[in-house]
């Protein structure tokens, strides 16, 4: 693909990935207001909590379900659910309608953020994809500067309400480029999904999500109910695990994490991420200097520049791509 549709599609998949990220970060300045419309002090987190689970648990089901039944279907698909649960949590009526539309915003998102990464991989040569996924993180980084802003100002100057409307201009604009420039072939694989792996791993992903989440805000971290929720989620990646070596087609071929170009990414990546967490600690609870650099990294992006010499490693790179998306998303908020 290339020329004047390649450049509508490419602006499709960054339109929809700032639906994604935007999300993340935008609601945050509102909830004040949302708060004070709606009520529901108690519940308030569940308003973000709910979002990331969606976005999380159905990450990987989301790039699995792609590499079957071709990802431009789905991808339309995970906009239209994004829009749904924008424009219902816009007119949402209480704090439980909110979280519950959230979630489904949530489940639309992990589609949006997963296959716009996959899309990226078929439309980009291998040597290219580096520079093109730059421009998807570029995305992100802009969403979580004007997140905030925008969500603030649209509380206070409109209604906390258009912090959802807004994306369904963006949304319609994404769906339309999409409908119109992405050409790719119809491909249906004969393999089965593993709906037991994902559902293993949608399960032990939330858990740790809770974890991160609850931990030291609503639930000490030597509470038995926070504990619980970390042993289970021990047991389910364990039998994740298990039941990932005997798949015929595994939702994440356990094969890739023995790479060491995969095991060398996830480790920079955790450290990365770990890195900016530890200096935020350092200057704001331990009263350190503030002055620290880091190297930012992304472990799928460095993933997808290692190629592989068949489909199978390519479609495997893909697997991890889910994966680390949704370990990133699993991380404390």
């Amino acid at each position: 693909m290339t020329g004047q549709r390649f450049t509508l599609t490419f602006g499709g998949l960054l339109l929809a990935m700032l639906l994604a990220s935007l999300d993340q970060t935008i609601v945050a300045t509102a909830l004040p207001t949302i708060v004070g419309d709606l009520g529901g002090l108690d519940h308030l987190s569940w308003v973000v909590t709910a979002y990331l689970l969606g976005a999380t648990v159905s990450m990987p089901l989301w790039g699995r379900a792609g590499d079957h039944f071709g990802r431009k279907r789905l991808f339309q698909a995970a906009i239209l659910i994004f829009l749904a649960g924008s424009a219902l949590s816009g007119a949402a009526g209480s704090l439980g309608q909110l979280i519950a539309f959230r979630a489904l915003q949530g489940l639309g998102a992990g589609g949006l953020m997963t296959l716009a990464m996959a899309i990226v991989g078929d439309i980009v040569e291998p040597r290219e994809r580096g520079r093109y996924q730059g421009y998807i993180q570029m995305v992100f980084v802009a969403a979580s500067v004007a997140g905030p802003l925008l969500g603030g100002v649209l509380a206070d100057q409109v209604s906390w309400r258009w912090v959802f409307y807004v994306n369904l201009p963006i949304g319609a604009a994404a769906l339309v480029l999409i409908a119109v420039a992405l050409d790719l072939p119809a491909q249906r694989s004969s393999g089965r999904i593993d709906v037991p792996g994902a559902a293993l791993l949608a399960a032990a992903l939330s858990c740790l999500l809770l974890v991160v989440t609850w931990g030291g805000r609503e639930l000490a971290w030597s509470s038995a109910e926070l504990l619980g929720l970390a042993a289970a989620a021990v047991v389910l990646l364990a039998a994740f695990v298990a039941q990932e070596r005997r798949a015929g087609d595994p939702i994440l071929p356990l094969r890739v994490l023995a790479d060491p170009v995969v095991s060398h990414a996830f480790s920079h990546g955790f450290r990365d991420d770990h890195t900016e967490r530890l200096a935020a600690y350092w200057a704001e609870v331990l009263g350190g200097p503030t002055t620290y650099s880091q190297t930012m990294g992304d472990e799928s992006h460095v993933v997808r520049l290692h190629t592989g010499n068949g489909p199978h490693d390519e479609m495997d790179a893909r697997a991890v791509d889910c994966f680390a998306a949704a370990l990133d998303d699993a991380g404390p908020p």
